[in-house]
């Protein structure tokens, strides 16, 4: 199975409307190899539905290049004007890559490092007395990385200054960015909080990007599943009020036992892998 097949069975999925989109890395080692895949998808229901990845042939950051081949493979599929924003960290930064998201008119809304510099000065030292919990944007975009965008700078309850670099208004910007974490419990509920994919010993790298992508695809049914029965079926709140587990395990057990044991939901939960996902909150 190819990328290209991967994406005609999860294009299907997405819903109506404009979409937010995530980038990050996943990684771990096998013995003393690096495996480290390049991974951009849709957030939805609190995780990201990862639609393209790329493996990495080492344990560091991404290059510019393999970044605008992952954007460009699901913007051929997608619209730009469906793209309500591209979120990412810090790990994402640079001239080149700026550019190619503002020429394929993608908004943008990247986190950047206290040490940038606007106008000569560090972002961290001229903010350094933003309050714990205050949020500010710049007046007038700034040039960064080459280009002029809206600077927002906010300081979180524990202390730490986040900087974001975005073509959004400045509410839509921090409400955007948040969704960035949603990327993270994809990851988490496919490694060692779900489907255990470091476990596996491929490395070879087509190899490893076909097994991600049918981890990918049990992953999705499951969180199909589990967003399907949620009205009927609310995952139950434990003492500590947090829910007793994800929209995924939740779907996945569900799942499980109507492919083990043949109940009459078989056929309908077939039927939701090519249903699309309720639209999400508007960001």
């Amino acid at each position: 199975m190819t990328g290209e097949v991967f994406l005609d069975v999860l294009f299907p999925l997405l819903p109506l409307g404009k979409l937010v989109f995530a980038m990050d890395r996943t990684k771990w080692e096998h013995g003393t190899q690096p495996l480290n895949l390049l991974v951009l998808g849709v957030v939805l229901q609190g995780f990201t539905l990862t639609l393209v990845w790329e493996a990495i042939p080492h344990s560091g950051s991404s290059n510019t290049s393999t970044r605008e081949r992952l954007v460009a493979r699901p913007l051929k599929r997608l619209p730009a004007r469906r793209w309500k924003a591209l979120v990412a960290d810090r790990g994402f930064l640079g001239q080149h890559w700026f550019e190619f998201l503002r020429r394929r008119r993608i908004k943008r809304c990247i986190r950047v490092k206290g040490s940038a510099r606007v106008d000569g000065d560090r972002l961290d030292e001229v903010y350094a007395g933003l309050p714990a919990g205050q949020m500010v944007g710049v007046a007038e975009k700034e040039a960064i990385y080459g280009y002029r965008m809206q600077l927002v700078m906010a300081r979180s309850p524990e202390g730490d200054l986040m900087c974001l670099a975005t073509d959004l208004h400045v509410l839509d910007a921090m409400s955007a960015y948040k969704l960035r974490w949603s990327i993270e419990c994809t990851f988490s509920a496919m490694k060692s909080r779900g489907f255990n994919l470091e476990q596996t010993g491929i490395t070879q790298k087509e190899r490893l990007e076909r097994l991600f992508g049918l981890v990918t695809l049990a992953w999705t049914w499951s969180l199909r599943v589990g967003v399907d029965g949620a009205p009927t079926r609310p995952i139950r709140v434990k003492s500590h009020g947090r829910k007793g587990a994800s929209m995924v395990t939740a779907g996945s057990e569900r799942l499980a036992h109507a492919l083990r044991w043949g109940t009459s939901k078989r056929g309908p939960f077939t039927e939701l892998f090519s249903s699309p996902f309720p639209a999400p909150d508007e960001v």
